[in-house]
């Protein structure tokens, strides 16, 4: 493909709560076995971007770590590759990155150094799937300046005003560009995602840089939406932002459906990730799963009902998990009852012990892990 790509996972949301107070937003786990930024990842390499660079700076490690290989998905070629760029000291600038713009303009020189003619930006922290192909010849055919992919999402699906709300002309041109706006005009979001020029970008972006503005949504989106052709390539398939408790524990449910687990399980292109050596479940006697996704390494002793497990969480003897999503290396003590929550990864649950969600709402639960107190 004649493009590069960029992948924007800098970020951090209060939404996110405890969630995020260890980790990234695109280092989320989801699905059993994934991180978020998997699917963007995965996109790119399926779309056969072979040049990516993925932009880190919020609660980092993890999600460097999950990223210290490109061969997972493919990066690993001498024309391309997989790129970790973090907020750098220099003698000109000593702040990390004030906005998205900003982000792009701190590491311009990825983009001056490249020979591809467009770019394709993305967020680290959306689930779908997306040929980005398929934009970048919708991006040709309408001689846009700027494509954003823009989905039609039902208010009571999700909160509106958690996103930019375009509004579209006949032809699909935007309009209007509402960010987060109280009381949204329209039910059609923006993703996130971006196909540019690349020569155009890097003059947006040192215009905005000696405007002192730092937002790509705001200082070049919204601000140029009446100068420059700015189409909305609308998508029809699968996609949820993870960014909020609420939407993250959705999204995960969301593969509990038959539906959504073969698209994103069994239907090409796959969905690649980190590969840990673990062994398969195991399911003991006596217990009773229903309905739920148990990752590997996990070993089961209790019930489990409506729920996601990732890897290796062990459930004792008489548990019983409903409706919660558990994640990596968790330890349930015997007895215990957990339902419509988020246990922490690493967490031990002593014996003897219930956590509920209630009224409709999802329970973080952060124990401290007493595992390996002596």
């Amino acid at each position: 493909m004649r493009a590069i790509g960029i992948i924007l996972a800098g970020g951090n949301s209060n939404k996110m709560e405890e969630l995020s107070a260890k980790r990234a937003i695109a280092a989320m786990p989801v699905g059993g076995s994934y991180r978020s930024i998997d699917f963007a990842l995965s996109n790119m390499s399926n779309s056969h971007i072979q040049k990516v660079a993925v932009f880190t700076q919020y609660n980092s490690r993890s999600l460097n770590e999950h990223l210290s290989s490109s061969k997972w998905w493919d990066f690993g070629r001498k024309q391309g590759g997989l790129f970790v760029f973090t907020p750098t000291i220099t003698p000109d600038n000593s702040m990390w990155y004030q906005g998205t713009a900003d982000a792009l303009y701190q590491n311009i020189n990825f983009l001056k150094s490249s020979h591809e003619p467009y770019v394709v930006i993305a967020p680290g922290d959306g689930i779908y799937k997306l040929d980005y192909n398929k934009v970048l010849e919708y991006h040709i055919a309408k001689g846009a300046d700027i494509t954003v992919v823009c989905k039609e999402i039902s208010p009571t699906e999700d909160e509106l005003n958690r996103f930019g709300v375009v509004t579209l002309a006949g032809d699909n041109r935007i309009v209007e560009f509402e960010e987060k706006p109280l009381v949204p005009k329209s039910n059609t979001i923006s993703c996130g995602i971006y196909v540019i020029r690349r020569r155009q970008l890097i003059e947006l972006l040192e215009r905005c840089a000696a405007e002192g503005r730092n937002s790509f949504v705001t200082d070049v989106i919204m601000r140029y939406k009446d100068v420059k052709k700015i189409y909305a390539y609308k998508l029809e398939s699968y996609w949820r932002s993870i960014s909020t408790v609420d939407a993250y524990y959705r999204t995960n449910m969301d593969f509990l459906k038959k539906d959504v687990r073969d698209y994103f399980f069994k239907q090409y292109p796959d969905i690649y990730s980190k590969v840990d050596d673990l062994p398969p479940a195991k399911y003991n006697p006596g217990c009773d799963v229903s309905n739920s996704l148990i990752a590997s390494g996990c070993i089961i002793n209790g019930k489990v009902e409506n729920s996601l497990l990732f890897k290796q969480v062990y459930i004792g003897n008489n548990c019983t998990i409903k409706n919660s999503i558990i994640l990596n290396d968790v330890y349930i003590g015997d007895n215990s009852y957990i339902e419509n929550c988020i246990v922490e990864s690493r967490d031990t649950i002593r014996p003897n012990t219930s956590h509920v969600g209630e009224n409709g709402k999802i329970r973080i639960v952060v124990e401290k892990n007493v595992r390996y107190i002596l």
